[in-house]
C-alpha cells in the first residue's frame, strides 16, 4: 500500500537549483517539498563540489605559502609539517556546517523535506522511493533540479580506488607520490593544484590544444604559464586511450605518446546530466542526445506542469547559475516577469592566481563580428598588490566600439573572484566603460586595478603606459 501526500509544488533535487527554488517558492506562499535522495541536502556543490574543494584550495595554498612564500615578508617559519588528516577534516566539518544550514532553512521557510529517490511517474504525480517504502506525492507543479554527474572516459574505468572523479580526489588518504589527472577544465587544474601544493607530482593531459577552454584565450595562456611555473606538469594535445592498473600501480595509455605510471588518476572530463532513472520517459519529457532536459524561456519542458533547471538543461555547470534559474522558474509559476540575464553570470577558477570572467571573451566578439574596444591594467601597477606581495595578473574590460556599454571583463590575479561581481553589476545595468571609469574605487585596493583597466578602453589610463 502507497502512502499519499499533497503539495503545491514539488522539487526533486536538493542543489543550489533545487533548495534555492525550494526557499523562494515557500516565500511566495507555495506548499513546496524538496526531495534528495542523499542524507544531506546542497548537492553536489556543498557535499562534494564548490565547498569541499574550495576548502581544500584554501587549506593547500596557506601549506604552500608557508614553505615558499612568507620569507618575503619577514617570516620564517622552520620547518612545516602537513597534517593531512587535520585538514580533510576540516574540509568535511565546513560541509556538515552548510548542509546542515539547509536543513534549518527548509524548517525556517516551511518547506517539506523528504528523503529518497524521487521519479515522475504522471503529470502532477511523483512516486518518492525510501528502501522499500513508496510514498505518492500529488502536486500542480513538478520542478527537475537534478543536477549532474562527473563524466565517463572510454576506455577508462573507475575502480573507486586508484582511478576515480573529483569525489575521490577530495579525500585521498594519503598525497600521492605521481597524480596524473585527466582533463585541463577548471575541476582538474583546480584539484590538480591542490595535490601539487600537498607535494604531489602532478601531470595534466587535456585533449585540446589549450587548458581551461571556455576562458578568454589570453587570460587561459597566462593561466597556463602561472601554473607551470608553480610545477604543474601541463600536457595539451594529449589523447587518452585507456588506464591500466596492476600492482597498486596506475599506466596511463596516449596516443603518440609513452605511458604514464602513476600513484593514482584523477579523470576530470566534464559532467554529464543527471537524467536518468526519475522517470522522464514515463510521461514523455523530451531530452536531447546527451541526456539534457530541453525547456523554453519559462524553464518548462514540453510536458505542462513539469519544469527543469541548472546542470540538467545544460549551459555553463554553476552552481550560481542554478540558483538563478530555481529563482527566476518559480517566480514565473507565480506569474512574476523575471529572468535570467545569461550575459551577466560570472564564472571562476580558483586556482592559485584567481580567475573570473563575465560577459564576451575577445575570440567571441571576432566571430560574432562585434567591433570593440579594449582595456587592460597589470596587476604589477597596483599599490595594494604590491603591499600583499600578490602582483601576477591583469584585468582585460572589453566594451563595444561604438555605444562603450560593457561586453565582457576578464581578471586573472589576486581575488579576482571577488573582483568580478562589480563588472557583473555593470554588465547587468547596461553600464559603459566610461561609467565604470567615473566611479570613484577606495585605495589602495586591487579594485583600482579594474577602475584602471575601465579607464584604459578609451586611453585614459592614469597609471599604466
Amino acid at each position: 500500500m502507497k502512502d499519499s501526500v499533497e503539495h503545491e509544488l514539488v522539487i526533486i533535487g536538493g542543489g543550489p537549483g533545487g533548495y534555492v527554488a525550494a526557499i523562494r517558492a515557500a516565500q511566495l506562499g507555495m506548499n513546496v517539498a524538496c526531495i534528495d535522495e542523499n542524507p544531506q541536502f546542497g548537492g553536489t556543490c556543498l557535499r562534494v563540489g564548490c565547498i569541499p574543494s574550495k576548502a581544500l584550495l584554501e587549506s593547500s595554498h596557506l601549506y604552500a605559502q608557508a614553505l615558499n612564500d612568507l620569507q618575503q615578508h619577514g617570516i620564517s617559519l622552520g620547518n612545516v609539517d602537513l597534517d593531512l588528516a587535520a585538514m580533510l577534516g576540516r574540509k568535511d566539518k565546513i560541509v556538515e556546517q552548510l548542509t546542515g544550514g539547509i536543513a534549518m532553512l527548509f524548517k525556517r521557510h516551511g518547506v517539506t523535506p523528504y528523503r529518497g529517490r524521487g521519479s515522475l511517474a504522471a503529470p502532477g504525480l511523483v512516486h518518492l522511493r525510501d528502501g522499500e517504502k513508496t510514498t505518492e506525492i500529488r502536486c500542480n507543479s513538478i520542478l527537475i533540479a537534478t543536477g549532474s554527474r562527473p563524466a565517463t572516459l572510454p576506455g577508462v574505468e573507475l575502480d573507486g580506488d586508484l582511478v576515480g572523479d573529483s569525489t575521490a580526489a577530495l579525500s585521498y588518504p594519503e598525497v600521492p607520490g605521481k597524480l596524473v589527472v585527466i582533463g585541463g577544465g577548471y575541476i582538474g587544474v583546480e584539484l590538480g593544484s591542490v595535490w601539487s601544493r600537498l607535494g604531489s607530482q602532478v601531470i595534466i593531459l587535456e585533449y585540446l590544444d589549450r587548458i581551461l577552454p571556455g576562458l578568454d584565450r589570453e587570460i587561459g595562456q597566462l593561466a597556463h604559464r602561472a601554473l607551470t611555473k608553480q610545477g604543474l606538469d601541463i600536457r595539451t594535445g594529449m589523447k587518452v586511450e585507456k588506464v591500466e592498473v596492476s600492482d597498486g600501480r596506475c599506466l596511463v595509455h596516449c596516443a603518440d605518446a609513452e605511458p604514464i605510471s602513476c600513484d593514482r588518476v584523477l579523470v576530470s572530463t566534464g559532467r554529464a546530466p543527471c537524467s536518468d532513472g526519475i522517470g522522464l520517459e514515463q510521461v514523455g519529457v523530451l531530452t536531447d542526445k546527451r541526456g539534457f532536459i530541453q525547456v523554453d524561456g519559462h524553464y518548462q519542458t514540453n510536458v505542462p506542469g513539469v519544469y527543469a533547471v541548472g546542470d540538467v538543461i545544460g549551459g555553463a555547470m554553476l552552481a550560481h547559475k542554478a540558483s538563478e534559474e530555481g529563482v527566476v522558474c518559480v517566480e514565473r509559476i507565480q506569474g512574476i516577469a523575471s529572468h535570467v540575464n545569461y550575459d551577466a553570470i560570472p564564472a571562476v577558477v580558483y586556482t592559485y592566481p584567481e580567475i573570473a570572467s563575465v560577459g564576451a571573451t575577445e575570440e567571441q566578439l571576432k566571430e560574432q563580428g562585434i567591433p570593440y574596444n579594449k582595456g587592460i591594467c597589470p596587476y604589477g601597477a597596483s599599490g595594494r598588490a604590491l603591499a600583499i606581495g600578490d602582483t601576477t595578473g591583469r584585468v582585460k574590460v572589453l566594451a563595444h566600439a561604438e555605444t562603450d556599454r560593457i561586453l565582457g571583463v576578464h581578471i586573472i590575479g589576486a581575488h579576482a573572484g571577488d573582483l568580478i561581481s562589480e563588472a557583473v553589476a555593470a554588465i547587468e545595468f547596461g553600464a559603459t566603460s566610461e561609467d565604470l571609469a567615473h566611479c570613484c574605487h577606495p585605495h589602495p585596493t586591487l579594485s583600482e586595478v579594474l577602475h584602471e583597466a575601465a579607464l584604459a578602453v578609451t586611453k585614459r589610463a592614469i597609471h599604466t603606459v
